[in-house]
């Protein structure tokens, strides 16, 4: 019977908030594990270590995952979006901007998950309507705000109908 050997780590090499990263992790590192010890991105939230609440959604070529359940050697190759990426600079994202502006930011917990849920949501169906909004944001829980001043936050972002005719 031969045995095969179990590597002890891999190399990543991915983007994360548009800068080059190459690390070696290990086979079973989480990518929320990374982000917050390895790289000091601490937006992302541990949470429900279940993909329930959102609180560690980023997003892997613009789409939204849960960190907490994430492989970090899935990212290989790959361009990942922390909320630490949302800003150019001292201006804040559109997204950000409009969570201040409608009071959608209470503890702030659910905050980062929130905002890349939508931005995701948002290059996706750049019109969405309140209903497909709140469907977007289902895996996405927030204690605080009751949802109503997330929705219309996201919704202030969204590009207006335009009337065919």
């Amino acid at each position: 019977m031969s045995v095969i050997p179990i590597r002890s780590s891999s190399s990543v090499r991915c983007t994360v908030n548009g800068r080059p990263v190459a690390l070696e992790v290990r086979p079973e590192a989480l990518l929320l594990d990374v982000l917050r010890d390895r790289l000091e991105l601490k937006g992302a939230r541990r949470s429900c270590d279940m993909q329930v609440c959102g609180a560690c959604t980023v997003l892997v070529d613009g789409a939204p995952v849960s960190a907490c359940t994430y492989l970090a050697v899935e990212v290989d190759g790959r361009e990942v979006t922390t909320v630490e990426g949302l800003a150019d600079g001292d201006r804040l994202h559109p997204l950000q901007e409009a969570f201040i502006d409608h009071g959608a930011v209470q503890c702030g917990f659910c905050t980062a998950g929130m905002l890349l849920t939508a931005k995701a949501l948002l290059a996706e169906d750049p019109s969405p309507t309140s209903e497909r909004v709140a469907e977007y944001l289902r895996g996405s829980l927030c204690r605080c705000t009751g949802y109503r001043k997330i929705l219309d936050a996201i919704l202030a972002c969204a590009t207006p109908k335009v009337a065919a005719g």
